[in-house]
């Protein structure tokens, strides 16, 4: 890997853009950085002004262009066991430790790294630099800056997104729905259980109902063979109820998720839970006490991502990665979004996911190179 590329990691690295807190810092570098190269750059921020997304154009704008996509949150490292400290860059045998270092600075660091040189010529299209907030809580943050896009007269032509593929060509994902159920209980003494609405048992019917429905999924007629696992997902990943033992539970709270297939709409599946809840739940809680229920409400959400092997991002995909052997990925990308949009998108960036999201996250100084060397192919194909 470049000199440039690594330093711009461990610069990156060091700022601790953990969801929950503050960007800014990391995009005034990048902005910083930027500026220094001549290239102007927009923010477009949250409503509270705590975050902030930025947009770059390399080239004379207009019509066309290529945008280069990643997010600057990272996950936490609370009650994770880090060998150091996970916001300082430390380098050993050919990996460099690092939150963040796979998902997904290294991409960003190789992209503002390779700057000069698609400065260096007239570009044929411009490229486009979009950094986005809040992509791990749900991929909340991009949207007002493709919001604002969409309301330009020249949008982008596709979108790469450099999420840690090992540099493997991807043209598909899963969407995700992710929900929260409220059950609303009657409390009692519990030795007068049936005089209570036990919030908890409620619960634990709706899950059991949302295991049923993943059952349906896994048939193999609902299969993808491209994904892996090859049927949309539900699960419940969150539960909170209940005050002590001999209190019959008036509340319980839990979030599930939906990773759905593309063409799969994974709001059905919270259909089908309301329908169930209506029908064989709330009239036996009513029969006890009248003013308990269940309520839903979206906690996030994003589209799939399904681009045809036959596009014109796909074919440039190919061109970048060296290879036509297209795949998908499990996790969820901002793709499905850019896609929304009308930007058609891939994704290909350098690491891999597995060590995404866990203690001692690493990306190996092989794949780093290789992502240079990717986007030099770009340079290259762009300045002919």
């Amino acid at each position: 890997m470049s000199e440039s590329s690594r330093a711009l990691l461990e610069r990156l690295v060091g700022f601790a853009t953990v969801s929950r807190d503050s960007n800014l810092a990391l995009i005034a570098f990048i902005q910083q950085y930027l500026a220094g190269l001549g290239v102007e750059s927009e923010l477009f921020y949250n409503p509270e002004r705590t975050k902030a997304n930025l947009f770059a154009t390399l080239g004379t704008p207009g019509s066309g262009g290529i945008v280069l996509s990643g997010h600057t949150d990272v996950v936490p490292t609370d009650g994770q066991a880090w060998s150091s400290d996970p916001f300082v860059l430390r380098e050993h045998e050919g990996r460099l430790y690092g939150r963040g270092t796979a998902d997904m600075k290294g991409f960003i660091a190789c992209v503002l790294a390779a700057v000069p040189a698609l400065l260096a010529k007239p570009l044929r299209v411009p490229v486009h630099l979009a950094f986005s907030y809040d992509e791990e809580v749900g991929c909340l943050g991009v949207r007002p800056m493709l919001e604002a896009l969409g309301q330009r007269p020249h949008k982008p032509a596709l979108c790469l997104i450099g999420e840690p593929t090992e540099l493997k060509p991807v043209l598909g994902h899963k969407g995700k729905l992710a929900m929260r159920c409220n059950v609303r209980g009657a409390a009692c003494h519990s030795a007068y259980a049936p005089y209570g609405v036990n919030a908890i048992e409620y619960a634990a019917r709706l899950i059991g109902k949302l295991g049923e429905i993943g059952s349906v999924l896994r048939r193999v007629e609902h299969h993808d063979t491209r994904f892996d696992p090859p049927f949309s997902t539900v699960q419940t990943g969150v539960i909170h109820g209940g005050r002590a033992l001999n209190i019959v539970p008036a509340e319980c709270t839990f979030d599930f998720e939906v990773r759905a297939l593309p063409g799969f709409d994974a709001g059905s599946v919270a259909e089908q839970l309301q329908a169930y809840a209506s029908a064989e739940l709330l009239p036996a809680m009513h029969a006890v006490q009248a003013d308990t229920g269940i309520g839903f409400e979206a906690l996030s959400a994003y589209p799939p991502l399904a681009t045809a092997a036959d596009s014109d991002a796909a074919r440039l995909l190919a061109l970048l990665s060296g290879s036509e052997d297209f795949g998908t990925v499990a996790f969820g990308t901002e793709g499905g979004l850019f896609d929304e949009a009308g930007i058609p998108t891939v994704v290909c960036g350098p690491g891999s996911m597995d060590q995404g999201h866990k203690p001692d996250e690493f990306v190996s100084l092989e794949q780093l190179a290789g992502c240079d060397q990717m986007l030099a192919r770009l340079a290259a194909y762009l300045q002919a």
